[in-house]
């Protein structure tokens, strides 16, 4: 896989997750913890990408 396809997928799951967690907040059935490991994810995947892209520059 070409680099910025990697990045294409990644921003892509960013991007998801970002959804999920504004779906999140209207849901009652997710707890604060389960919307806080979303999070983690989220913030993992923008430190991956922003790794990625540095390492191309």
């Amino acid at each position: 896989m070409s680099l910025d396809a990697h990045l294409a997928t990644l921003e892509q799951r960013h991007s998801a997750l970002n959804e999920e967690i504004a779906s999140a907040h209207t849901k009652p059935a997710m707890s604060d913890a389960e919307i806080q490991e979303l999070k983690r994810r989220k913030l993992q995947l923008k430190d991956e990408i922003e790794r990625l892209r540095q390492s191309t520059h």
